[in-house]
């Protein structure tokens, strides 16, 4: 028999490319399908929330203004990261969702080809929701798409990991910043990710992760003047509701929530979900029978 001591894991919140504990300093019990304890994990607070949007909104302008394809590197660089620790993340989707360690595993390969899909699409984007417009006049118009800024995000209760990657990545490929709250009974694979997100090259803000109760610090985030939207999909109908209603004071961006099969094909709508169309009017010059003149 061995007589050395465990090591537990002590999970922490990841904000700003840091791991703070929670301003509060409140954790909370997380269990197995089977009720059996796994870890404590951060119970975030109003002012944690607080700190995460300050930390977006610092990382946002460089993100944005990065170059899709650097952003699209840097996402196809996570799921490098996420394919070395498949054995981690294969325990952690088991234990948190009750599955077979076969099935965790196709939900954890299931979740890297999520990331790969998004990082392919972040320089090609624009071809589909943006393009040069006819109009009656000697002028270019064009229509782009450019991000809408720091988004609130509600992951998915029930899928810990692979419904957790289908909200956040195509949040962060289009150019926005996320405040996350992680799946309150499942929060683990989120902080662990978390951990992948720090050793890329993610730049530090660009995502933050918070645990905890949805119901005690998504309404003011859904309130906060300085978030630009919010996606509701790990909110029940009736905190739902509260949050497009706090949403509605600054206009912000809302996805709501809906019945969602996180192993079918993405789509796209996510990645539009939090775009804003830039139409620019830009003289041609001088029309004349021999052609434009620029």
């Amino acid at each position: 028999m061995s007589d050395r001591l465990s090591v537990f894991k002590t999970y922490k919140l990841y904000v700003g490319g840091k791991f703070p504990r929670s301003e509060s300093g409140r954790v909370y019990e997380v269990t197995d399908s089977k009720g059996g304890w796994l870890a404590n994990a951060p119970l975030s607070s109003r002012k944690d929330a607080r700190d995460a949007v300050v930390a977006a909104r610092k990382a946002f302008g460089g993100w944005a203004g990065a170059t899709a394809y650097n952003r699209g590197q840097v996402l196809y660089r996570v799921a490098e990261m996420l394919e070395g620790r498949r054995d981690q993340f294969t325990r952690e989707v088991a234990e948190a969702e009750g599955l077979s360690k076969s099935k965790a595993a196709a939900i954890v390969d299931a979740a890297v080809d999520r990331w790969v899909w998004y990082a392919g699409w972040t320089d090609k984007i624009a071809q589909i929701a943006g393009g040069a417009n006819p109009v009656a006049g000697p002028y270019f118009n064009l229509s782009t798409p450019e991000p809408t800024g720091v988004v609130a995000v509600l992951a998915p209760q029930d899928s810990s990991f692979l419904g957790l990657v289908s909200v956040v990545a195509p949040v962060i490929a289009t150019g926005n910043t996320a405040v996350v709250i992680a799946s309150g009974k499942s929060p683990l694979p989120a902080l662990s990710l978390g951990e992948v997100l720090a050793t890329s090259d993610l730049p530090g803000g660009v995502v933050n992760v918070l645990t905890g109760k949805a119901a005690e610090i998504a309404p003011s985030l859904a309130a906060h003047q300085d978030v630009n939207g919010i996606d509701l999909t790990g909110a029940d109908e009736v905190l739902a509701k509260e949050l497009e209603v706090a949403a509605a004071d600054n206009l912000k961006r809302v996805l709501r929530p809906h019945a969602t099969d996180w192993q079918a094909a993405p789509g796209t709508h996510r990645l539009t979900a939090f775009l804003e169309t830039k139409t620019v009017w830009h003289p041609t010059g001088n029309l004349g029978a021999s052609g434009s003149a620029y």
